[in-house]
């Protein structure tokens, strides 16, 4: 009994368990229907909502209010304030150009002009000067005195040379040069303008190294060691270059004319066009301040070339029509084609120049100052060269050639017969004489006054840059820099005394005194600082990386020593 009465329980309670798990799964399967439901009517509705919301922005998108919104958008520049004030800053430096460049250019003009005039008037006196001191000095006894100071050798070279070179070029036949010129064809003429310029940039940048080796062998002090082949063979060398710089210049001259002449100006019209090439070979170079005060210097010494050209032109075509004053108005209009040519390719280069590096319009301010000095310091007591000489090294501007082909054509194109011409020729020479004199007033008057509102009074001064500083400025940035070691305490010798106080001989003074940077204010106006760049030349070079070791910079360049500018690689020394 016991024993089914026990299996009857669990029997029960199994079925039990049964019905209980079918009324979960029962449960939880209305559930989930449920679940499913609700979640089929909410992706419903989402889908409507969907729906709904790209139909209002499709109706949003129509063309009308598309133009709508490009007719009334609306910016604010001062959210970029800094770019834009920039931006107008460089309009207004292109707009400041043409008048600061033509202030450079008509200070310069008369620089050149002076040094022109110089050859003409003053020196055919200061040679007489010298003659009759060498003819009356032995008369009187020397005493132990200079037979010539320096100055009166070298103006009694410059002399000789003139009169032997004129003598030369007067078996030189213009007008078979002229006809020889005019039968080349169009393009050929073309070539051949372009190589006598090139030629012309390079005989100005040698002979300006040959008049002065000549200058400094023949007034060289006696006890010195003698280092040159001799003032002989320096004076030939001389006499060629001038000679043959003459000619160069003579055929420009007449390949000039020629264009002048020909018919339809096709000749003419190349050659203009020609400076305008000039502007693709500058503008997109990389431009400091010293590389713009060569081309400056430059510009300024071509421009004073061309009038003189275009003067040897005219006085050659009035001479052919007996010097009629109508054939000067045909003239006139070509005349003015190829000087507005100059200036307007002049203010293009420059201004695009100063946009494309930042340069300000106040740096030819700095230009004239630096052409000031030159003529101040010339007229000081240890000045070491004749102002016509330092233009000539500034500007590249040689004044013997062109001054020797302007007297060959004048005198082969005016004849003088009678006492009356005489006489006008020496009233000609006086009226020069007056022009000289009154143009080195108002310039040495003007030179002041930009000298002092630069502050460079002090540098007036200061001793000449000896050979010593000028070979250490010219290749300080060539040579490579040993690492120093810290300073140390002065040394004493055996007295006590510090060998800091020795004296130690002006050689070696000047060697170890030449690195030193100046120190004056107007250096720090004309100098360009060193960039970032020539820090890390000078890093790589030593080993030295950021703090280890002292950072050695090159000695700043100053405008006043960049001379004898050759535009035919651009040159700085």
């Amino acid at each position: 009994m016991a024993d089914s009465l026990s299996t009857g329980l669990g029997e029960e309670k199994e079925k039990e368990k049964e019905d209980t798990e079918r009324v979960r799964k029962t449960f939880k399967a209305d559930k989930n229907k449920v679940k499913d439901g609700v979640t089929e009517t909410l992706g419903i509705n989402r889908k409507n909502g969907g729906s709904k919301g790209k139909k209002r922005n499709l109706s949003d998108l129509s063309l009308g209010r598309f133009i709508t919104a490009e007719l009334t958008r609306g910016y604010f520049l001062e959210h970029n304030e800094a770019k834009y004030t920039e931006r107008r800053e460089k309009v207004y430096t292109c707009l400041r150009i043409p008048k600061e460049l033509e202030k450079l250019m008509i200070f310069g003009f008369f620089l050149c002009l002076d040094a022109f005039l110089y050859v003409f008037t003053l020196l055919p006196l200061r040679v007489l000067l010298a003659l009759l001191r060498l003819i009356t000095l032995p008369c009187c006894g020397l005493g132990g005195a200079r037979l010539l100071q320096p100055a009166q050798v070298c103006d009694v070279l410059k002399g000789f040379i003139m009169v032997l070179c004129y003598s030369m070029m007067s078996y030189v036949d213009y007008s078979m040069m002229y006809h020889l010129i005019r039968g080349q064809s169009v393009i050929k003429l073309y070539i051949i303008y372009n190589m006598l310029e090139v030629a012309d940039r390079l005989f100005s940048s040698f002979g300006q190294d040959i008049l002065d080796a000549l200058y400094w062998t023949a007034t060289e002090p006696k006890e010195k060691k003698r280092a040159h082949i001799g003032v002989i063979p320096h004076f030939l060398m001389a006499v060629l270059y001038v000679f043959l710089h003459a000619i160069l210049i003579m055929v420009q001259a007449t390949t000039l004319n020629v264009a002048f002449n020909s018919h339809n100006k096709s000749l003419l019209t190349i050659m203009m066009s020609n400076n305008f090439v000039e502007i693709k070979g500058s503008v997109f170079k990389k431009f400091e301040k010293n590389n713009l005060f060569q081309m400056s210097n430059s510009d300024i010494k071509e421009r004073f070339t061309n009038y003189i050209l275009l003067l040897i032109v005219c006085l050659r075509n009035m001479e052919q029509f007996s010097w009629n004053p109508d054939h000067l108005w045909v003239l006139f209009p070509d005349v003015v084609m190829v000087i507005t040519s100059e200036v307007a390719v002049d203010v293009v280069k420059h201004a695009f120049i100063t946009k494309f590096n930042d340069i300000s319009a106040d740096v030819y301010g700095e230009y004239r100052a630096s052409l000031a000095f030159d003529l101040v310091s010339s007229r000081q007591k240890n000045a070491y060269t004749d102002y016509s000489d330092s233009v000539s090294r500034r500007m590249g501007f040689i004044p013997l050639p062109l001054a020797l082909l302007l007297i060959r054509v004048v005198t082969s194109s005016v004849k003088i017969q009678g006492s009356l011409s005489f006489m006008c020729v020496l009233l000609f020479y006086l009226g020069m004489i007056t022009l000289k004199v009154l143009n080195s007033i108002v310039l040495l008057g003007t030179s002041c006054m930009f000298v002092k509102e630069a502050k460079m009074e002090e540098k007036l001064s200061d001793p000449p840059p000896s050979a010593v500083t000028s070979r250490t400025n010219s290749r300080a940035h060539r040579t490579k820099h040993v690492h120093t070691p810290p300073q140390q305490e002065p040394a004493t010798d055996k007295g006590g005394i510090p060998l800091a106080s020795v004296h130690l001989p002006p050689d070696l003074t000047a060697e170890s005194a030449a690195p030193a940077l100046p120190k004056s204010n107007s250096d720090a106006f004309l100098t360009t600082p060193d960039g970032e760049e020539e820090d890390k030349i000078i890093n790589s070079d030593t080993g030295m990386e950021g703090g280890d070791g002292l950072k050695h910079r090159t000695p700043k360049k100053d405008l006043l020593e960049i001379d004898r500018f050759t535009i035919c690689g651009n040159r700085i020394d």
